[in-house]
């Protein structure tokens, strides 16, 4: 529901755009009203999932969320457009803390690394959102279509909620702490989490190298296969999907990758693979050669965010994917405006190479805390599982 209805948005901005009557610098200051709102949000709901526990924050931040993306259409005016993206944004991202923590809490009781496979139904209700937005705006207006995607979007909430409220999971609190001979015993409190702070910190900062890239192709990958190399609008088309195609399989197959080659691997390789991807892509003076390099870089960067989430989850409960998320959506805010002011002086190709260092970047991090992160994929400790690191 989350990326069916944010797809659903982000396919009618044009029209929205041309209601408000608003300037390309206008519309850019308002659609960061979504960034914003999501960003100001993301620390808050982590105390309120302490408080109240995850699954009624959840739904509470879905109820936002429907209402919010209808709300875009009745605007006429920039500022207008910008106060109601910050209601939409804050719905967005607190729904993305919430269900998140909510997702490490199932991780936890199953003691399985699940966490793609709940991501990957984020990237295939994008697709879907995208796909079924594309079909209805020569049919629907704005407001008629937006209008629909609240009503499925609450009409998902009430039921997702009714089960969630009949199944609490107990919370995934602050890393157990390792004891010198023997299993990992359970500690709470504030000087649980001052310990694992740092660790969560790092662990967004990969999910910010991998949303940097996300972001940039999301806003820039069509028009660098059109601008650059002369790419007709349906190819240009094309080869973002591929790109979200990719990502979307690549999650898929994220939590037999996780259990079979452990968290570590996952994360240097993946992101390896983005970046020689992505250099291929920003580089490559042919068409075939960059979709080529968009579908390496969407199978390397997509369990790189789900995993660094779920770690941080496990290491800190709802605080540590509010932490994490908000290093990781930043990265997402912080990517296109970068893209944008690198290509004006330096072109768009070479703009796009800072999403290959920063892939890079990421593998590093995760190589580097590898012994730090050592305390398995899901486990808490007692019996749980453990993943190799390699």
């Amino acid at each position: 529901m989350d990326g069916f209805v944010f797809a659903g948005w982000v396919v009618r901005i044009p029209e929205v755009k041309a209601q408000v009557g608003a300037a390309p610098a206008a519309l850019g200051l308002a659609l960061l009203g979504v960034s914003g709102g999501a960003v100001a949000t993301m620390t808050v709901t982590g105390r309120l999932c302490r408080r109240f526990g995850n699954h009624p924050v959840t739904i509470g931040c879905g109820l936002v969320l429907a209402l919010g993306v209808a709300l875009p259409p009745l605007t006429h005016s920039a500022a207008a457009l910008g106060c109601v993206l910050l209601v939409f944004g804050a719905g967005y991202g607190g729904l993305n803390v919430a269900m998140n923590a909510a997702a490490v809490d199932l991780v936890v009781a199953l003691r399985r690394p699940v966490m793609p496979g709940f991501h990957a139904a984020y990237s295939f209700g994008g697709l879907a959102g995208a796909a079924l937005g594309g079909l209805l705006a020569p049919h629907l207006s704005p407001e008629r279509h937006l209008l629909l995607l609240a009503a499925v979007a609450l009409a998902i909430t009430v039921a997702a909620g009714r089960v969630l409220l009949r199944h609490p999971l107990p919370a995934a609190g602050p890393a157990p702490a390792a004891a010198p001979d023997g299993p990992r015993t359970r500690t709470d409190g504030g000087e649980a989490w001052r310990n694992v702070r740092w660790l969560v910190v790092t662990l967004g900062l990969v999910a910010m190298c991998d949303s940097y890239g996300e972001g940039a192709m999301a806003d820039w990958g069509t028009l660098h296969l059109s601008g650059d190399l002369g790419a007709g609008a349906g190819l240009a088309a094309a080869g973002y999907a591929v790109f979200a195609l990719a990502m979307a399989i690549g999650r898929l197959a994220g939590s037999a990758a996780l259990e079979r080659f452990g968290r570590t691997r996952v994360l240097v390789v993946g992101a390896l693979a983005a970046s020689a991807g992505m250099l291929v892509a920003a580089l490559a003076p042919v068409t075939w050669l960059v979709i080529a390099g968009y579908a390496v870089t969407g199978l390397g960067i997509a369990n790189i965010f789900p995993a660094a989430i779920a770690r941080a989850g496990t290491l800190g409960g709802a605080n540590g994917v509010a932490l994490a998320s908000t290093f990781g959506y930043g990265g997402m805010l912080l990517g296109p405006p970068a893209i944008g002011f690198i290509a004006q002086g330096a072109g768009l190709p070479v703009a796009l190479t800072t999403v290959a260092a920063l892939a890079a970047v990421a593998a590093l991090i995760a190589f580097a805390v590898r012994g730090a992160d050592r305390g398995g994929g899901v486990g808490r400790g007692g019996g749980a599982a453990r993943t190799p690191e390699g």
